[in-house]
């Protein structure tokens, strides 16, 4: 959307290889198949089979993110030696190889909060990051520029994730400039009143999903006719005024205690907590159960953060109309992350929930994109000149 073109991509998923495939040739690419690698990026012969793609191209930007389950605080609590042992800790210096191997103008780097607390050996990971980034490209690290929540971008959602941009050393530009190209637009509900001047409101799980059918546990198809609405700014974005059909609106089926959970949860506005002091009878049967491990997202709010464990179970996503007494569908999970509704997730079911819970929303990409698309031009304006 940005006009950038992309000359390759790297993605070890096979399912997520195929949806990538896929929308390179909805937007009409013609090197689709051979510019998507189903390629552990750590092999030695990656940048061997990456030079084949690019074919001479000079590389303008490199974004990417290392598999973040290594750095994540709930894989980290997970796992009895929290994570130390992953080998997912240091897939980051693959990432940098590759970096300093086509030296691009600039670089995004991706990941989650977890990154910023994770330490291996007793060292912090976010500073041998930062240090191996900072070998040939400017890059200023803080929490404070560095962290940004998908609701400031039109995204309904709470969803901070480290996004760290690096310039090269060469270039007459600042890490800070970078930033402050990527223009936030909505404010989120944590801001205070002087933060939310001069932005919109953020966009809400009603925005996103109030208008898709009605669905009880077990119902649904993968295609019906469908006549979008398109009557919010949000759904005007990811909304095509070409398409009759709604793709992957399918609830799961659930056991009764759950459908019972569920609807008890939604109609009286409790937490899990909450139900489980005002419904014995709804008690789970594993006694040590998280506070968060069932949980409504609510109309008027951006929904919580979109994970990949939703492949597993949505019980932390659950609907927040009691009368349909479910999880959330692939199309609903998607529409929160701000996925247009033309976008088809290849695969099962599990695998289109596991792309949407790892994916960076379409929306705050899209914000980063058009910043770095900003100060590319301008340096191509600067060499015109000279």
């Amino acid at each position: 959307k940005q006009n950038y073109e992309a000359l390759a991509h790297i993605e070890i998923d096979p399912t997520a290889c195929k949806t990538l495939k896929t929308r390179m040739k909805h937007y009409k690419f013609k090197n689709a198949e051979e510019a998507v690698l189903e390629q552990d990026i750590t092999k030695d012969d990656v940048i061997e089979r990456l030079d084949k793609v690019v074919n001479g191209n000079e590389v303008d930007l490199i974004i990417g993110g290392p598999p973040c389950q290594a750095y994540s605080t709930a894989g980290r609590a997970r796992d009895e030696k929290g994570m130390k042992e992953d080998p997912r800790n240091f897939l980051f210096e693959s990432y940098v190889k590759i970096l300093n191997h086509y030296n691009p103008k600039f670089f995004v780097f991706e990941n989650v909060t977890g990154i910023l607390s994770a330490n291996v050996d007793g060292k912090q990971i976010i500073k041998l990051v930062v240090k191996a980034l900072g070998e040939k490209y400017k890059v200023d690290f803080s929490p404070e520029l560095c962290v940004l929540n998908s609701a400031n971008y039109g995204v309904p959602q709470i969803r901070k994730r480290v996004i760290i941009i690096g310039v090269r050393k060469d270039i007459n530009i600042e890490p800070e400039e970078m930033y402050a190209s990527v223009i936030k637009t909505h404010f989120d509900p944590e801001m205070s009143e002087k933060e939310r001047d001069g932005l919109k409101k953020y966009v809400t799980v009603r925005d996103a999903i109030g208008e898709l059918p009605a669905l009880r546990p077990g119902q649904g198809e993968s295609k019906v006719p469908f006549t979008y609405s398109m009557n919010n700014e949000f759904l005007k974005k990811i909304g095509s005024k070409d398409l009759k059909e709604l793709m992957d609106h399918v609830a799961r089926n659930h056991n009764d205690m759950d459908i019972a959970r569920y609807t008890a949860m939604a109609q009286n506005h409790w937490t899990f907590q909450e139900m489980l002091e005002k419904r014995e009878d709804l008690r789970h049967e594993k006694a040590r159960v998280f506070g968060n491990s069932y949980t409504v997202q609510w109309w008027d709010f951006p929904s919580k953060t979109i994970i990949a464990h939703l492949y597993k179970d949505g019980n932390q996503f659950i609907h927040p109309d009691y009368r349909q007494g479910r999880t959330f569908t692939v199309r609903e999970a998607a529409r929160i992350q701000s996925f247009p509704d033309d976008f088809v997730f290849e695969g099962p079911r599990t695998e289109q929930f596991k792309q949407i819970g790892n994916a960076v929303p379409p929306l705050l990409a899209e914000a980063i994109a058009s910043g770095m698309r900003t100060k590319l031009e301008s340096l191509d304006r600067e060499d015109e000149k000279k």
